[in-house]
């Protein structure tokens, strides 16, 4: 495997975490695009857009006029003895039309409100979206991550076998003591059941991923460089305040409770409407002259209702809507709050893991000559057994620091960009090239479903569109292929 490139590389990117990339390896990009399509959290987030679509026609019913009609048969089964010319059978059908004139604003801004929870639930939705796209991004990561650990653990077992079989042989010719032995042992062991604990990591991050992503991770590739990433704090912020999803849907919620509020108080107005019916009946024979065997009817009338007492109703539903109305301004502010920290947390972090990268790759570097010398002082007889062993896990540990820093890195700064507001799927362009499609648009089914009227109409029965993983086999520890196993770091002989 080559040497790591520049240290410039590590800071631009903070990202690379194998040089050598299987042929057929699995892009950071094409993930994003498997649970961009399959993941229930998301799909189901659509299905619930599309529930609160239907509320704007719902608030804009009680607006439109209705029509109905009945049909009814009367059989009279005994007659009175003077009823001559009574019917023994009648059928009769009538209809009525509805029109609502005037409702005091309720209609008007209980429509308002509606909309504007579309408007907010768009936002929660693209909210939601960036909020899978960071677990995806850190589960990602961590199997590439947990991978490298695992390598280099697996490697660092292999090592301390070699140097226990050669402190022994040292033993048998006299060359070093029982206690060398026993440190060597001692740490060997230690190894061992570090190695288990790391396998089973990287066990629970393949599977996290699997419920992520819907499928197995298989041959991951190195992540790109995340663009756009801010060189100062305050301009995180500004941009955040500006874009982040969940505070824009958090300010839409607000905006609807206020009409929420308009349209409680339109229920202490008067209303006025249009009523127009008509009716037949026909008594099918069973009436003798000079009764008529039809008849027909029809009236038109125009009602106004003026609540004057209703209990207190409509106040205590003014003063409900109201306190939420507060509570969603209070919401907002919540939200503006955990919307400033979570930018100013993940670019201090993300600031902290490069440079925790950038030093951690001189520890390994100067760890790796410290081991050759003392490896070559113990040669000559003036380091132990002991020094080596030390040498070896400081070199491991600066091995596993590095990993983990660049995993944080890359982690910290796409949360960065979600909180930026910049962390969504067009923003990382998933429609566009082999690993990208179409993007759900909620803007298309809210259009479909805003003017219809039709009573009858309905969507065909729901079925999953995410996909299960219940075959999926149990996922292991193996790490296949010579993967470098400290992010492009040569292997420890």
């Amino acid at each position: 495997m080559r040497p790591f490139p520049q240290r410039a590389l590590l800071l631009a990117t903070a990202a690379t975490l194998f040089l050598v990339v299987p042929v057929h390896a699995e892009t950071l990009r094409e993930a994003l695009a498997a649970a961009y399509e399959n993941n229930p959290t998301l799909t189901g987030a659509r299905a619930g857009q599309r529930a609160t679509d239907e509320g704007v026609q719902i608030a804009r019913a009680d607006g439109l006029p209705s029509l109905g009609a009945s049909v009814g048969h009367t059989e009279q089964v005994i007659q009175a003895s003077n009823s001559f010319f009574s019917p023994d059978r009648i059928l009769s059908v009538s209809g009525q039309l509805t029109v609502p004139i005037y409702q005091g604003g309720v209609v008007r801004n209980a429509v308002r409100a509606a909309e504007t929870r579309v408007e907010s639930g768009q936002a929660e939705l693209r909210g939601t979206e960036a909020s899978v796209f960071s677990q995806v991004v850190g589960a990602y990561m961590d199997v590439l991550r947990d991978s490298a650990v695992v390598a280099l653990n697996r490697n660092n077992v292999e090592v301390l076998s070699v140097n226990l079989q050669a402190t022994r042989d040292r033993f048998d010719i006299g060359d070093l003591t029982r206690t060398d032995v026993a440190q060597s042992e001692a740490r060997l062991a230690t190894a061992r059941s570090q190695l288990q604990g790391v396998e089973a990591r990287l066990i629970g991050s393949r599977e996290s991923y699997i419920r992520l992503v819907g499928h197995v991770p298989e041959n991951l590739e190195s992540p790109p460089p995340l663009p756009g990433l801010p060189q100062a704090v305050d301009a995180a912020v500004e941009t955040a305040l500006a874009d982040n999803p969940d505070l824009e849907a958090a300010q839409r919620d607000a905006d609807a409770s206020g009409f929420d509020v308009r349209s409680a108080r339109g229920t202490r107005m008067p209303r006025v409407s249009l009523t127009t019916s008509g009716g037949y009946s026909d008594f099918l024979g069973s009436v003798l002259a000079p009764a008529a065997p039809s008849t027909t009817s029809a009236s038109t009338n125009v009602t106004m209702t003026i609540p004057l007492f209703q209990g207190g109703r409509p106040a205590a539903r003014v003063r409900q809507a109201q306190a939420r109305e507060s509570q969603a301004i209070e919401r907002v502010i919540g939200t503006e709050r955990s919307v400033i920290a979570q930018t100013r947390a993940a670019f201090a972090t993300w600031r902290a893991a490069n440079a925790v990268a950038d030093s951690s790759l001189i520890a390994v570097d100067a760890n790796r000559l410290s081991l050759e010398g003392v490896r070559a002082e113990n040669s000559v007889g003036t380091r132990t057994i002991l020094d080596i062993l030390n040498a070896e896990q400081e070199l491991l540990n600066a091995q596993v620091q590095l990993v983990t820093a660049r995993r944080d890195a890359y982690v910290a700064g796409f949360t960065l960009l979600a909180a930026m507001g910049r962390g969504e799927a067009e923003d990382i362009g998933l429609n566009d090239g082999a690993a990208g499609g179409t993007l759900y648009d909620p803007d298309t089914n809210y259009r479909r479903v805003r003017g219809n009227i039709w009573d009858w109409d309905q969507d065909p029965q729901p079925q999953a569109v995410s996909t299960r993983t219940r075959d999926t086999a149990p996922q292991t520890a193996d790490v296949s292929g010579k993967q470098g196993p400290e992010l492009g770091l040569p292997t420890q002989p």
